[in-house]
């Protein structure tokens, strides 16, 4: 097996070892397919690794202008890297298109999804998925902002359901215009 490679074989194993260590029996009836199934779960919830998000975004297509496009609300889960838990939320990843090209919206939900299953930060998430736009689609600016709850926090540690961490990351003039992000911002945050 070389780096990167998944082996479902040596997830089932150690989390056969992990049930023994915390004082499980698993050869239990409850307990007897959790490792194979447990193996499938990770094994979906990192398929991030198998693919380059950034392969998303490669098909553009011309338009008439070079305004912001948005796509709100973008559903996404995510695993923490530092508790192996789930935190859930919405992404929002807007661009100002340059040299009227744009990528086809299913795409940044895509871009959003292939980072997103990995073990991750939240921080570093939001900025790999405004560094791919950034790069690959080169538009005049960028903007991504996450929104989502930890079950490291919710369900553990300091027990604060309901808590919601955002961050977000603008590139080229999201960043140098205060007027054009405050707009960008103030799009995403409506309702409706």
């Amino acid at each position: 097996m070389t780096a990167g490679e998944y082996n479902q074989a040596g997830v089932e194993k150690a989390i056969r070892d992990l049930l023994i260590a915390v004082g499980e029996d698993p050869d239990r009836e409850g307990l007897l397919e959790t490792p194979a199934r447990l193996g499938r779960s990770f094994a979906e919830l990192l398929e991030g690794y198998r693919i380059d998000p950034r392969e998303h975004l490669k098909r553009l297509f011309p338009v008439e202008h070079n305004d912001l496009v948005l796509v709100k609300d973008i559903p996404f889960n995510s695993t923490c890297e530092h508790h192996l838990l789930p935190f859930f939320g919405r992404a929002h990843v807007g661009y100002i298109p340059k040299d009227k090209r744009i990528t086809g919206l299913s795409k940044l939900a895509r871009l959003v999804d292939g980072y997103a299953h990995r073990l991750q930060v939240q921080e570093r998430l939001t900025e790999q998925i405004s560094d791919a736009v950034w790069e690959v689609l080169q538009p005049q600016g960028v903007i991504v902002v996450l929104q989502a709850e930890h079950m490291c926090m919710t369900v553990r540690g300091v027990k604060k359901p309901g808590a919601h961490t955002t961050t977000s990351a603008v590139r080229g003039v999201m960043q140098t215009s205060q007027a054009t992000r405050s707009e960008a911002m103030s799009l995403i945050l409506s309702r409706g």
